[in-house]
């Protein structure tokens, strides 16, 4: 069983962070601690209760960094972060180990590191995987059970329906007043303060050199760390990438319109998909808008399940965020968009989408999507920018976010400061990066990734053809690539597996 954590690793239908200009440089980074302290620990054991297969084994190592909670007040409160070492399987290791940058934002790390092990990262260096910053098995871990179970109830919701915003806005009302309750500074949590504890942990390991991995979320926290920190830096590897200069709420249901446009495009180009459903994309929007006037109940061996317009669209941007996914997607949308409606392939996809209770650090999530994303644009930027992508969609599903819904609604209960602008400064730079994107990514697609090559001067972007989001973990041809290029960053790296990585071929049953 793989668990995928879907935000942008991002999908959450709530969703905020700020250091003080005292505490910023020109560009608005927070500086390092340079009391910042690594402690060695035991592993948790269980990782994650109720998952066996994601326990760390003999080849992992672990322990702790103690950071400043806020930087520009080194006085005050200290949060432990958790580190775990994957051992290289080289009996000669690079010195040069590869740090893990999770997505999410608020992804638990450790999860992670389970599922990335067998894919061969540590072949020659160590790979070191942070608990970000509120995330789990870090201290605090600021989770939110009340959301967790909002979403599982909400499946059983229409989101369009007005009766359901209240019940929203009091899932994270109730997390936001517990949480603030323990006297932790909300508006701490978020990518500057993060990008420091990214620097202070290769200080605290006394690294000269290493290499940053970043998926999703992570890739934008490895830009904004390459631009802000980027001292002893070698080479960094973008998977699904999140340029800093874009705003990810704006950006949402453009990239899900894109990730449209390529499975359509996809279906039209295999004949048996075209030939079984031709007007793929017409049937899609008229389902979109049928919903959105009159949603469709779906009994699931008892659970109550309901498609309206939004949650039939957002599960298929949803469905790109974890590799197998794809083959059955035009199937699902044609068996909706039948005069009968059969609505069991759409509502079972929506229940996948459902993360797990007591994985994802809610004081991240809304420390960096409020903070730093809802406070730099307004909902009529983003309807505008929605619907320009989306002219056929209806304006009510538009006004809610893909993966974040109600983003705004939640952001004004979190109620955390605005970030520095500088936090959405591009980043330039001259250290060897790779960046790998997949066709199909309806979340962060290859647009994205060759906005943020454009000031990569030492860059190249790969797309893999028929995947989604997290590359790295949907082929085997993304490890091999990763790992030579961390043994040539500056070229000569082979990327010939790469033509033997095809479109799915979908299901016309």
């Amino acid at each position: 069983m793989r668990v995928s954590v879907r935000m942008l690793a991002l999908g959450c239908a709530a969703a905020a962070p700020l250091v003080l200009a005292s505490a910023c440089g020109s560009d608005g980074d927070a500086a390092p601690d340079p009391e910042a302290v690594f402690t060695a620990a035991a592993c948790p054991s269980p990782n994650v209760p109720g998952l066996p297969q994601l326990d760390l084994g003999a080849e992992f190592s672990c322990g702790t960094l103690t950071v400043p909670e806020d930087r520009s007040r080194p006085d005050g409160r200290r949060i432990e972060l958790a580190v775990t070492r994957l051992a290289a399987t080289s009996a000669t290791p690079r010195p040069d180990p590869l740090v893990y940058l999770t997505g999410g934002p608020g992804g638990p790390a450790l999860a992670s590191a389970a599922q990335v092990a067998p894919l061969g990262l540590n072949r020659d260096r160590d790979v070191l995987f942070l608990g970000q910053r509120g995330t789990m098995h870090s201290d605090p871990f600021l989770a939110c059970p009340e959301i967790d179970e909002f979403q599982a109830a909400q499946t059983g919701l229409s989101p369009l329906d007005p009766a359901t915003a209240p019940l929203d806005a009091e899932a994270t009302r109730t997390c936001r007043d517990r949480v603030a309750g323990g006297g932790y500074d909300l508006g701490a949590y978020d990518t500057t303060e993060n990008a420091a504890d990214v620097a202070d942990l290769r200080v605290a390991l006394g690294l000269d050199e290493w290499n940053v991995y970043g998926v999703s979320y992570g890739t934008d926290l490895a830009l904004t760390v390459l631009r802000d920190h980027p001292d002893g830096i070698r080479s960094v590897v973008l998977d699904s990438v999140v340029p800093t200069q874009n705003n990810i709420i704006e950006g949402f249901w453009p990239g899900a319109a894109e990730g449209f446009r390529a499975l359509f495009d996809a279906c039209a180009a295999q004949r048996a998909c075209a030939a079984a459903y031709p007007g793929l994309e017409d049937e899609f929007t008229a389902t979109v808008n049928r919903l959105a006037a009159a949603p469709l109940t779906v009994d699931l061996s008892g659970r109550r399940v309901v498609l309206d317009g939004y949650t039939f669209a957002n599960p298929v941007i949803q469905q790109s965020l974890a590799p197998g996914n794809y083959a059955g997607l035009p199937a699902l949308v044609h068996a909706t968009a039948t005069a009968t409606g059969d609505g069991v392939p759409a509502a079972t996809a929506l229940l996948g989408t459902v993360t797990p209770p007591g994985l994802i650090g809610y004081g991240l999530t809304f420390g960096v999507f409020c903070g730093e994303q809802t406070a730099s644009t307004d909902r009529g930027q983003v309807a505008a920018t929605a619907k320009r992508a989306l002219p056929d969609f209806p304006d009510a599903v538009l006004s809610l976010v893909p993966q974040a819904a109600r983003i705004f609604d939640d952001c004004d209960v979190w109620d955390v400061p605005a970030s520095d602008t500088g936090v959405h400064e591009p980043t330039g730079s001259a250290v060897p990066t790779l960046l790998l994107t997949g066709s199909l990514d309806a979340v962060t697609p290859p647009s994205q990734a060759r906005i943020a090559a454009a000031t990569l001067s030492r860059s190249e972007v790969l797309e893999f053809p028929g995947l989604g989001h997290d590359v790295l973990q949907s082929s085997d041809c993304a490890p091999a690539v990763t790992v030579g290029f961390l043994e040539q960053p500056t070229g000569g790296y082979d990327t010939s597996c790469l033509t033997r990585v095809q479109t799915p071929v979908f299901t016309t049953g």
